[in-house]
């Protein structure tokens, strides 16, 4: 990778859109920086913690003001892409659209594209990288020299992640942990809802511990919740730790978003919520493969419903059991170092026809 050792990653992050998309990122710049090459961001991200996590692993950052469409997130990109001549990008976001690739590839960058969804009309990229459960059932449409890269078996993981790689989980009778995490940002404040749930259990020694994601705005109502619960319920903004609460945890809620791989490769039993659009396939998709309990759009579930599934899911060790299995065969763990050899074939292959 003498001659084309840049990544270049344009995602962002903020409460409405969640962490997910910058959050995978990461993951595929830890393997990339992992066999020598450099990464920089390039990003609208709102939150500083997420900001200084990019910072601490040693990754440069190009901070935006304005999103695209807006003509000053191009502009702004355009100019880092220029002093990169050589560098792979990456899109990761529903706002970039078959303009925006065709201005990647027209500055003569090979792009990768992560999408969830096939939204698009056409795909200009070289590589489109889908790591959901349906994602071979959609239909891309796409350049002749596309490469499709579909499927969990290119589900990307952080480095903390992979150290868990081989670890056995431990399923207790009776569960008693429950892990909450409704992704970076949860506008909708469904983990009020959530909270609320379980304070209506009637479950001995539960001990329950909330994620709040770095963009979440609700802090204020969560804490009024807490402090009015009979249980141990302990808030925990920001966390960097991930892995190891999900590995101390017998349950967990969560929304359908990518943190469902990361529940998959530890082997954590869910109950899942949708909360966006483009979560609903990936909710269905892990039921029908015994991986968690979904409980659907998140509007139409009601607090009842909530209780009612965790008090079902607490009592059943066959069904936690065969939930953990589940996941655990689906992800893993290898899915970033498959989508960094794919790039380095296609870096070869372009040097050989020099």
């Amino acid at each position: 990778m003498r001659e084309r050792c840049y990544l270049l990653i344009r995602a962002d992050a903020n409460a409405r859109m969640g962490t997910g998309h910058l959050m995978r990122c990461l993951a595929l710049a830890q393997a990339w920086k992992a066999r020598g090459g450099q990464v920089a961001f390039i990003t609208a991200c709102e939150s500083s913690g997420l900001l200084d996590r990019l910072s601490h692993e040693g990754f440069e950052t190009i901070q935006l003001d304005s999103l695209y469409p807006n003509p000053a997130d191009w502009e702004a990109t355009s100019q880092v892409l220029g002093e990169h001549a050589n560098a792979w990008v990456v899109l990761d976001g529903y706002h970039f659209d078959e303009a925006y690739q065709q201005r990647v590839k027209g500055a003569g960058h090979s792009l990768l594209v992560i999408d969830d969804m096939a939204r698009l009309d056409h795909y200009y990229a070289d590589v489109v990288l889908n790591q959901n459960i349906h994602a071979e059932q959609l239909h891309y449409s796409c350049e002749p020299y596309t490469q499709l890269l579909l499927g969990t078996q290119y589900v990307l993981l952080r480095r903390e992640f992979l150290q868990w790689q081989g670890w056995k989980r431990d399923i207790p009778e009776v569960a008693r942990k429950v892990l909450v995490t409704l992704g970076g940002g949860d506008p909708d404040n469904v983990t009020l809802k959530v909270i609320r749930a379980i304070n209506k259990l009637s479950v001995e020694g539960l001990e329950v511990k909330v994620v709040i994601g770095p963009s979440n705005p609700h802090m204020a109502s969560l804490k009024e919740a807490v402090y009015q619960s009979p249980f141990t319920i302990h808030l925990l903004p920001d966390m960097k730790n991930m892995p190891e609460l999900m590995a101390s945890a017998d349950v967990a809620v969560s929304a359908a978003g990518s943190t469902c791989w990361e529940l998959g490769f530890m082997g954590l039993p869910t109950i899942l919520l949708v909360l966006a659009n483009n979560q609903k396939d990936i909710g269905e998709g892990l039921s029908e493969a015994s991986v968690v309990h979904n409980l659907g759009w998140f509007e139409q579930v009601m607090d009842t419903n909530i209780k009612e599934a965790l008090v079902s899911l607490l009592d059943d060790r066959e069904q936690r059991q065969q939930m953990s299995q589940s996941g655990r065969a689906l992800v893993d763990g290898i899915g970033c170092k498959q989508v960094v050899s794919v790039l380095h074939r296609q870096i070869q292959a372009i040097r050989s026809h020099v």
